[in-house]
């Protein structure tokens, strides 16, 4: 059974407060002038004002033209341009400029490029070190096919979190996600976390789940190793994607939250405005710790 068509009216939770203040300006400022592509503006995120107004953002790589089309997502879907080659060294100068603490990097799905962008993303890493040594680094990676050489080149970069979203449980995917799978992207974060790398993903709730389908997803999440999981409410970007089947009270992911750290998960943010990238920095500091 796929989700409903059913128009749900917007609860008074979910209001989102209009983005302002000198360093929010400030941050958009460069994003502009610099011809950058952010998740922030793309996935129209709820938390763009409160995130870039205290030195962190997540931005996109790799164009803005993803090779796959989900059915959640508001990245435009097509052919994309050729990678830019010189979009590493752009991406650097920027998050110096901006002053990020936390920078999150993800991408479109490059699925016509040969080693899916891996190269451009481990070349990222790489110049945001070199300009911006103390400023930690989040990658939200695509599945690159479940290619584990591919993953591996990204974590060479040296990125303090690797993430990967597996989106939704396991009966809803087919339908919600294009060309990923459940179970391959289990195994790109299995393989992730036994590198040592501390590993994260990300669900939406709202797509017509179950809360024993979420324990379940938390489960498999657990034993492929994760640490840090997400939580937030989808909500619908276009009439053209999957309707809202679901608005998930505050009450109901407040218990997602605290199963998830009674099961065992380091962290787990969770409630209807959370995204992936929502108080990232405030992960690393105590991963590192011994």
């Amino acid at each position: 059974m796929k989700p409903s068509d059913t128009i749900l009216r917007k609860p008074d939770w979910l209001k989102i407060k209009v983005p302002s203040g000198k360093e929010y300006i400030s941050v958009k400022e460069i994003v502009s002038q610099h011809k950058l592509h952010t998740i922030c503006t793309s996935g129209h995120c709820p938390n763009m004002h409160e995130c870039w107004g205290r030195g962190t953002a997540t931005l996109m790589i790799l164009g803005d033209i993803c090779t796959r089309s989900c059915k959640f997502c508001n990245v435009k879907t097509g052919r994309p341009l050729p990678a830019d080659e010189q979009e590493p060294q752009r991406v650097a100068e920027s998050v110096k400029l901006m002053k990020l603490k936390h920078v999150v990097l993800t991408s479109v799905d490059r699925d016509d490029l040969k080693d899916g962008g891996a190269a451009i993303w481990a070349l990222t890493i790489r110049k945001i070190k070199e300009q911006s040594p103390d400023t930690t680094i989040e990658t939200l990676i695509p599945d690159f096919d479940g290619r584990e050489e591919l993953i591996q080149q990204v974590i060479d970069a040296g990125p303090e979190v690797v993430s990967h979203n597996l989106e939704t449980v396991r009966r809803i995917t087919p339908w919600t996600r294009s060309r990923a799978r459940y179970d391959r992207s289990l195994d790109v974060l299995r393989f992730v976390a036994g590198t040592g790398v501390v590993a994260k993903s990300g669900i939406m709730v709202g797509l017509g789940e179950k809360p024993h389908e979420v324990f379940e997803l938390m489960d498999d999440l657990l034993q492929a190793g994760v640490s840090i999981l997400t939580i937030g409410q989808y909500l619908q970007p276009t009439k053209k994607h999957l309707p809202v089947t679901e608005y998930v009270t505050p009450e109901q992911f407040k218990t997602y939250e605290r199963a998830g750290l009674e099961k065992g998960f380091r962290f787990v943010e969770s409630s209807p405005l959370v995204r992936s990238s929502y108080h990232a920095e405030k992960h690393v500091p105590v991963l590192k710790k011994p």
